[in-house]
């Protein structure tokens, strides 16, 4: 006799535990993440609905209440459209894998997936120049414990453009400073990559090792006073810090907003502007398409444009498009 068909709450646990975990073998980072998107979901559902989420089945999951749920986050929760973007991928990740344990909801769950994602604006890229980059990097007061860490935590995420959770990620063992300086990360996706270490940042990093006291390569290359892992929210607050100290002798940084992600745009940038190739600059950064790390070369592009806008020649007049017609006037207004 087949299987009876497993009920929602069954599919949803399976996708977590099973699916997620065992199978694909996802980061926490991204298990949390789908976690939240169905957390907010199932909440949205039992106040529209009226059904608990053990009550919930595939078929109330409609396209009709997703929409509402997507439409919910962007105007309530005043959420943005990348992360209303991120919790409709989460819910198709989980309805593609229900399509496969429940045929009887087919129809609801293909209705569903024709979603479409959200089009938004690109982010304007911000980065440090080199200035700017050193200033914050001697900023930190090396007469306290605190200061060493900070400036050897901000010489390695400049030198390796590592993301906040590589960094806080690290131990003694993943950092290699013997002959040829290396970094070991640990990325998205359960993926490593090394990452060459420049002289000064291996300097940095030996003289900071001496201050931590008997740590084994188990011990986090960066801890917090107490020893433990530094969370990402403690790394931002120790580089506002550093900022607001490197601002004394470099004005404009009080008025930029600045994030550990800001330094590793700027090792991208400086990479770029340094004439290393593209493709070697996703794999320095960790990126799995190289097509993310062209926006990086779009930026530069950009900036190459400005600068020849302002060379124009001295006696040439500057000219505007006149549509010949009517109709060419309105299109040209769209």
């Amino acid at each position: 006799m087949a299987d009876a068909t497993p009920s929602f709450p069954t599919l949803l646990q399976r996708f977590f535990a099973e699916h997620l975990r065992q199978q694909r073998a996802v980061s926490p980072h991204a298990v949390a993440a789908y976690r939240d998107a169905f957390r907010l979901l199932l909440l949205f559902a039992q106040a529209r609905i009226g059904k608990s989420p053990t009550e919930l089945t595939l078929a109330d999951l409609d396209a009709t209440l997703i929409l509402a749920f997507l439409d919910h986050l962007e105007r309530e929760r005043k959420s943005s459209a990348r992360s209303r973007n991120a919790r409709l991928s989460a819910i198709r990740s989980f309805l593609k894998y229900a399509a496969h344990e429940d045929l009887t909801a087919l129809a609801t769950i293909e209705r569903c997936l024709a979603i479409p994602q959200k089009r938004h604006d690109k982010v304007v890229l911000g980065f440090l120049t080199r200035p700017e980059m050193e200033a914050i990097i001697a900023a930190p007061d090396r007469g306290t414990w605190a200061g060493r860490r900070d400036q050897a935590l901000f010489s390695l995420l400049y030198n390796t453009g590592a993301r906040v959770s590589e960094v806080i990620d690290l131990k003694v063992g993943d950092v290699l400073l013997d002959v040829s300086p290396v970094a070991h990360l640990h990325g998205k996706g359960r993926k490593r990559r090394s990452v060459p270490l420049w002289r000064a940042t291996a300097a940095t990093l030996r003289h900071w090792l001496r201050h931590l006291q008997d740590a084994g390569p188990q011990a986090y290359l960066f801890p917090s006073n107490a020893g433990r892992r530094l969370s990402r929210s403690s790394v931002a607050q120790r580089l506002a810090l550093t900022v607001e100290s490197a601002a004394r002798h470099h004005p404009k940084l009080s008025d930029r907003a600045i994030s550990p992600h800001t330094i590793r745009h700027t090792t991208a940038m400086h990479l770029l502007q340094s004439g290393v190739d593209i493709t070697v600059i996703a794999l320095w950064l960790g990126h799995e398409d190289p097509s993310t790390t062209h926006i990086y070369l779009e930026a530069d592009l950009a900036m190459k444009e400005e600068a020849l806008s302002r060379l124009q020649p001295i006696a040439a007049a500057p000219t505007r498009y006149r549509p010949p017609d009517q109709l060419m006037a309105f299109l040209q207004a769209l």
